[in-house]
Parts: structure tokens; C-alpha cells; sequence
């Protein structure tokens, strides 16, 4: 009978997966992310207000909770990976987010969970209790690691929907639409209701959102295309390091066709190549010698002996890791231009007319409004352009290396804007003036913020892409939270170099019409320009695995 329902199955099975899946893959990260980014968006606002912190350091808390968001992810995928796949991830995941917003939203609705207000006027405020803290902070990490469970786990099980590497592609480009799409309403619709009716109706707002999104994802369930996981990858590439040094004084034999294992029976799930011939000092953990095999044919000794897709595997890891590493710097500085760019707006004019005024958590909408519009116009118009101007679709290097060039104008932009913002308040003497507003309008940060949008339609999804499609197989769901492992790297870094700052400067006082936040800006500019070249030396030096091949597949 099991025999019998077995064709049933897995002709069941091949029909899932496709397009049908996407709606629910959308509606899921659309759920999610306004759910999202109707708290983090507004978080400095809410810390200063609310629970009364400074300036300064409430954007320093914002910055770790981004980076938590953004490493955590690396944690889900390492667990979809090895042990539970992506569907459970994802559904448990939303689970806690959905109580950490819930406890947010108790923290802004019960006055005993919150400070007084400060007197305006004054600086003599009632200090946070530590119980008021502890459970501020058990809403922001349950609510953190939610949204780290999900946020580049949906990308992996929508990706592995489609089998052609074009169709992956206009995927990533449509997912990455509806994040900034959501993450605009969010950082628009939910910020103002918290700025203007309450916070406690923005984070029921938020929490409405993600339990939304949960049950559109849930309700998809019969469509999806479900990976299964085969054990820890990290296992097999730890393998790889012990095996090649138990066996580092062994001569490296160049027949590949006896002295090396390729798998139980000389084949394994994925079919490996020959061992190739760079870093060929990691093709002794591949190389068989008496005592290995079992009479069978499996492996003996497992941490002396790898398959060849093995080590073939964790080349491929070598060989990116410099280009992932000239990221770290490409995040940096965009990590420390959204938390003090908000500071920037705090203490501008945001008025738009007479009667309405742009929350300052709102403001860094428009790098979301910029990045959606322009990966609308990369997919419509500029990809094929460029197909017909060279014959192909603009590789995800090349689209880095434009987010790189726009990384680096924006911080020159930046710098400018905030020159001429000092010099109107060192005109009006409102330097020592904490909590003055410079008669300058917000709009002036618009333009450094645009390009900041432009620049991460080209460089998000080009990482993403790159990482998904030359990443070994058994690491996919990984690939897709490097990105997130990158922003979450330089979001810590951002805070240890703002904190660095205040401590050998007099750059970043509390009061930033008093400081010279133009010389940070500045500070990143050099430091761009020089990650740009050290990206240009690994980009000349990286040869694609996969990508031109799927390419040149997939237009056939």
C-alpha cells in the first residue's frame, strides 16, 4: 500500500513549488515587515520620550537592536540548514515576534512600565526602574529574534520555488520591492499613529500586522516546495580543516580518478567536479590512504576523510569570503547614517506646511521609497537595456560595485548637508541650546537619502543573488543570510565606532548643534573610497562558480 501511494506523493511534490507560492511568500513578508518596521523605525523616538535616554545613546541602543535583527537571521538559517528546515523556522519565528510586540505594546499602554515624562525644559528627569528596563528589553529581544527567524529565511524558501536561476532572480528583485513597499508604509502609516494618536495603538497596529502575516504564510502551506535538511553543512566543511591537517605531510597525488573519494558507491547527492587545482593543499582531506574505507565503501575515519564536493565546498567559501568581507564596510557606514540621521531630523524644521509635520522616525522612508522605485526601474528598464546593449543581464558584481559608487557620494552628501546645518545653528547661536531647532528644513536630508536607496536596490539583491547562486547547495538557506549577517556586523561596528568617537572627539556631543557630525560623514568617505578598491581587487580576482553558467542556461 506505501508502495502504491508513493507515485501519488511524490507527483504531489513536483507540482509544489512556482509562482502560486508567491502571494503567500509576499503577503507573508509584507505582514511581517510593516509588523517590523512599525517598531524599529521609531525606536530612538520611543527611548527618548518615553523612557527618557539620551540622545546619543538611544541611537547606540537602536544600533545594537539592528544588528541583532540583522545576525540572528544567520542563526535561523544555520538552524533551517541543518536541522528543521525553513517552514518550521518561519512559523515559529513570527510566533515570538508576535509576543515581543505584544510586550512592547503593554509597555507603552501601562503607566507602571514607564518613566514619567521629563519636565520640559528641564534635565532632571525620573530615572527607569530596573523592572521598567528589563521588560522594555525582553520585548525588544523577543521581538528581535522574531524578526531575525524570518527575515532572510522567507527569501531562502521562496527562492527555492523555482528551479531557474532567471526566475530566482526577478523573485529576489519583487521580494526585495515588497520589504522596501511594506517597510514604507510601516515607517509612514504606523510611525504617525504612534507620533499622533498613541503608541500603544501603533505597536496593536504592529502586532495585527504580524499576526497577519503568520496566517497568510500558514494558509500557503499545501503550496510550498518544503527543503529538507541533511544534517549540519558546518560539519562536513570542519571536516575539511581537521582532515587536510592530520594529513598535511601527505604528497598530493594527481590521479583523480582512484585516489580520491567522491562519495558511498563513487557518487554523492550533488554531483562534484574533479578536484580542482586551487588551494590544492585542501584536496589531501578528498585523498584516500589505507585505512580510510570501510570494505563497504563508506568512510572509517570521517574526521580523516571528506568527499570531493566536500572540499569542493568549502572552496567555494574561501574564494567569496574576501567579497563578502568588502561589504562589512559598504553597511558601516549606512548603520551610523540612519541612527544619526534621525537625530539630524530631530533637531530640524520637519514641517510640511502649516499644519503637518514629518515624524522624525519617518524620515528614513524615503531611502525605502527610493530603493523600491528603483528596483522597479532595474528590473523593467535598465536589465534589459543592458541585455541589448552587451548581451546579457548586468552580473551581481557589477551591480555591487554601482552600490559601492552611490555608498560613497551619499556620505559626501551627507557631509555637505550637515556643514550648512551647523552653520545656520552657529548663526543663530543654538549651540548651547539642547533640544533647539535649527531653521533649516528636514528636505535638505532627502538627497543623501535617495542615494543611499539607490545604491542598496543595486547592492542588496545583487549580494543576495550572488551568495544564493554560488554558495554550495547544502548552505543555501546561509547564503541568503550573509547579507543579513553583514548588516548586522556593521551595525555593532557602527556602534563601537560612534562610541569610539565620543571618546577621542569632540565630534558627537549630546546636543549635535554643539558637535561636528559633518567629520564622521567625512571620516566614511575616506574610508569608502578605500573599501572601494579593496572590493575592485576582489571582484578582478573572483571567478564565478555557477552564475554565468545559469545564465547563459536559462536564455537558451
Amino acid at each position: 500500500m506505501a508502495s502504491s501511494l508513493s507515485p501519488l506523493s511524490s507527483d504531489s511534490a513536483s507540482r509544489r513549488g512556482g509562482w502560486i507560492t508567491f502571494p503567500f511568500i509576499t503577503g507573508t513578508m509584507a505582514g511581517l515587515t510593516l509588523a517590523a518596521g512599525g517598531w524599529v523605525s521609531n525606536l530612538i523616538v520611543y527611548l527618548i520620550q518615553e523612557f527618557n535616554v539620551k540622545s546619543i545613546d538611544a541611537a547606540q541602543v537602536s544600533n545594537v537592536i539592528n544588528g541583532s535583527t540583522s545576525f540572528f537571521p544567520v542563526i535561523g538559517a544555520i538552524i533551517a540548514d541543518s536541522f528543521l528546515g525553513s517552514f518550521p523556522v518561519i512559523s515559529v519565528s513570527s510566533f515570538i515576534s508576535l509576543l515581543g510586540i505584544s510586550l512592547l505594546a503593554l509597555t507603552a499602554t501601562l503607566g507602571s512600565l514607564k518613566p514619567q515624562p521629563c519636565v520640559i525644559g528641564s534635565e532632571l528627569c525620573q530615572p527607569t526602574t530596573k523592572l521598567q528596563l528589563a521588560i522594555l528589553y525582553t520585548s525588544l529581544t523577543l521581538a528581535s529574534i522574531g524578526l531575525g527567524g524570518t527575515r532572510f529565511t522567507l527569501a531562502t524558501i521562496g527562492a527555492n520555488q523555482f528551479d531557474k536561476p532567471k526566475n530566482q532572480s526577478t523573485f529576489f528583485n519583487w521580494f526585495f520591492f515588497t520589504f522596501y513597499v511594506a517597510s514604507v508604509a510601516s515607517a509612514t502609516v504606523i510611525v504617525y499613529v504612534e507620533d499622533n494618536v498613541g503608541w500603544k495603538w501603533g505597536f496593536a497596529l504592529c502586532a495585527i500586522a504580524n499576526l497577519i502575516g503568520l496566517a497568510i504564510f500558514l494558509s500557503g502551506t499545501r503550496f510550498y516546495r518544503f527543503d529538507k535538511p541533511q544534517g549540519s553543512p558546518f560539519i562536513g566543511l570542519a571536516r575539511v580543516i581537521v582532515a587536510t591537517t592530520r594529513k598535511r605531510n601527505l604528497q598530493i597525488s594527481s590521479d583523480e580518478s582512484k585516489d580520491y573519494y567522491y562519495g558511498h558507491g563513487g557518487v554523492t547527492d550533488v554531483v562534484a567536479a574533479t578536484p580542482s587545482k586551487s588551494f590544492r593543499l585542501l584536496n589531501r582531506a578528498a585523498q584516500k590512504i589505507e585505512g580510510d574505507i570501510k570494505p563497504d565503501g563508506s568512510i572509517l575515519k570521517p574526521w580523516r576523510l571528506c568527499t570531493v564536493q566536500q572540499v569542493e565546498d568549502f572552496k567555494t567559501l574561501v574564494r567569496i569570503l574576501p567579497l563578502w568581507s568588502s561589504s562589512i564596510f559598504l553597511g558601516t557606514p549606512i548603520a551610523v547614517q540612519s541612527s544619526l540621521t534621525i537625530l539630524q531630523a530631530l533637531s530640524m524644521d520637519r514641517h510640511l506646511g502649516p499644519h503637518f509635520k514629518i515624524p522624525a522616525g519617518s524620515i528614513l522612508v524615503v531611502v525605502l521609497i527610493s530603493c523600491a522605485l528603483f528596483l522597479a526601474v532595474i528590473d523593467r528598464f535598465l536589465c534589459p537595456m543592458w541585455q541589448k546593449l552587451i548581451g546579457r543581464f548586468p552580473t551581481p558584481l557589477q551591480r555591487i560595485g554601482l552600490g559601492h559608487v552611490l555608498n560613497v557620494l551619499s556620505m559626501a552628501v551627507s557631509a555637505l548637508v550637515e556643514s550648512k546645518r551647523l552653520k545656520i545653528a552657529k548663526d543663530h547661536q543654538l549651540q548651547d541650546q539642547p533640544g533647539a531647532i535649527t531653521p533649516m528644513l528636514a528636505l535638505w536630508l532627502f538627497p543623501q537619502l535617495v542615494l543611499v536607496g539607490v545604491g542598496e536596490a543595486f547592492h542588496f539583491p545583487g549580494q543576495v543573488a550572488l551568495y544564493y547562486q554560488e554558495f554550495p547547495v547544502s548552505l543555501r538557506s546561509t547564503s541568503t543570510a550573509m547579507i543579513s549577517l553583514i548588516i548586522g556586523i556593521s551595525f555593532y561596528l557602527s556602534t563601537g565606532l560612534i562610541d569610539f568617537v565620543r571618546r577621542v572627539t569632540s565630534w558627537l556631543p549630546d546636543n549635535i548643534n554643539n558637535g561636528k557630525l559633518e567629520n564622521v560623514y567625512w571620516m566614511f568617505v575616506v574610508v569608502g573610497v578605500v573599501n572601494f578598491g579593496y572590493y575592485l581587487v576582489c571582484a578582478n580576482l573572483y571567478k564565478y562558480q555557477n552564475v554565468s553558467d545559469a545564465d547563459s542556461s536559462d536564455d537558451k
